[in-house]
Parts: C-alpha cells; structure tokens; sequence
C-alpha cells in the first residue's frame, strides 16, 4: 500500500486521532499555564463552542460527502488543476499546494472580515469573550460550509495531490487549536516569525476593530507580514477579547450562537 492510499484508507482515523491529541494536549497545557486567568468555567463555555463545532461537521458531511479530498480525487481522475497540467516533482506539487491552500485560507479570513454577509457569521467565532482552545473549533455552521466551498474550488484549480490536502486539512485543524489556545508559550515571538503563535493570534480577538483587522494567518505567519495584515503587540497588555456588543451570556448559549447571523442589524 502506498503512502497515498495508506492516508486515503485510514484519513478518519488519522484526523480523529490528530484532532483529540491536539485538543487534549493543549487543555493541559491552559491549566497549566495558562496565558490569562480563565474568569468563566470552560464547562460553562466549551458546550456552545464543541456543539458548534459538531453541527458544522454533521451538516458538511450530509452538503459534501468527500469535502476536501473528494475534491482532490475528482481533480486526479479528471486530469483537472494546475499540478495536473504541468511536470513537476511530487514533492514540490505537495509543498507547492501546502502553500497555496494556507494563503487561500488567509485571504478568505480576510474576506470574512471586511464583507459584511461573511462578517455576520464569522463574528460568532469572535464572540468567545475567553479565547481557548476550543474557540479553534468555535464556527458558524454557515461559516464552515463557505469554506469548505471555497477550499475545494482552491483543491480543484491546483490539482493539488491528495496527501497534501490530507496533511493541510490536519494541519489547519491543529494549527487552529493551537494558536487559540490560552497558554504561556516559551519562544512565542521567535517562533511567530515562521508560525502563527497564541500570542500573536490572541491580538487578532481583541475588541478593538484595528486589532481584530490583522493577524489573520493560521499556520504561516508570512502572509501577515507580505500583506501588511501583521501586528507585534496590542495596545494595552490586557485587552479585552470577544465582540463589545454581544453578552457573555450570549456567546456562551448554544441556542443563540446559532441564530446571532440571523437576528440583529450587524456594521463594521
């Protein structure tokens, strides 16, 4: 068996397995040193936040059976996306669509932001007035579905091979959880040179609009810094995290995180 076929055959094992390592690592890690002093009980948070993430996954398997890797196997079959059409070493369509598929990321996080209709939904992310771990599963399902959407049209085009879209798609997951979660780390500003970090991610969940308007990178924090999106510090040392005008209450209600996009006039 190949190594593609190998991942292909056990991808949910292997993204289950990936997903819960990462999670339960970097819980321990927020008690144990934990970035800011946690005020609410994460099991007064996490329900909103883990049945959010639940939903989103539930509703793209039923919209999009293959998601992603689908995608990719079609492009294979069908000849179709730039590293079909062009001679280029494995290796290099791998790390070449690795790139290209966190820059799209990127620019449909930026996107999110700055058109109203994405902001209504990607604000119930932003909600989490505590920013943890679990706010890197914390998406509307109306979010997730635009991007997956987006995500394989991108997998198309590029005819990016299938192990790259399986380690992106375990990657992003973890790199999400992880630049969420509300840890000391050692390093964090050497390391937000190549990665993004929680501490440089934690500025993008400030209240304040110039704040929340930068650090937009999952995994790679280059794309900040070519595009002019990075920031290296907030104003104050204790800025408030979440949206002003949406209740803890609120962000913490399953029921509501659900219908906020729906329910109230939204500007930016």
């Amino acid at each position: 068996m190949s190594g593609e076929d190998f991942l292909l055959t056990h991808e949910a094992v292997i993204r289950f397995a990936a997903f819960a390592g990462t999670l339960s690592v970097f819980a321990l890690l927020e008690s144990l040193i934990p970035a800011r002093e946690r005020v609410q009980s994460r099991w007064k948070r996490w329900p909103a936040n883990l049945l959010l993430m639940a939903a989103g996954a539930i509703i793209l398997r039923f919209a999009f059976p293959f998601l992603a890797v689908g995608a990719a196997l079609w492009a294979e079959t069908a000849h179709f996306g730039l590293f079909h059409w062009i001679s280029v070493p494995g290796w290099l369509a791998f790390a070449g669509s690795f790139l290209a598929l966190d820059l799209a990321v990127y620019a449909q996080h930026v996107a999110m932001h700055h058109i109203l209709l994405l902001w209504r939904f990607h604000r119930v992310h932003h909600a989490d007035a505590e920013v943890d771990a679990t706010t890197g599963l914390r998406f509307h399902p109306g979010e997730a579905v635009v991007s997956m959407m987006f995500k394989m049209a991108v997998v198309v085009l590029l005819g990016a091979p299938l192990a790259g879209v399986i380690i992106f798609e375990v990657a992003l997951n973890a790199a999400s959880i992880f630049n969420h979660a509300n840890m000391r780390l050692a390093g964090d500003e050497i390391l937000r040179a190549i990665i993004v970090t929680p501490g440089m991610h934690r500025i993008h969940h400030s209240q304040t609009r110039d704040e929340t308007d930068s650090n937009y990178g999952f995994c790679l924090s280059l794309w900040d810094r070519i595009f002019g999106t990075w920031r290296a510090k907030a104003r104050a040392a204790d800025f408030a995290l979440g949206q002003s005008d949406i209740r803890r209450d609120e962000a913490e209600n399953p029921w509501v995180t659900f219908v906020l996009p729906f329910r109230r006039a939204v500007q930016r």
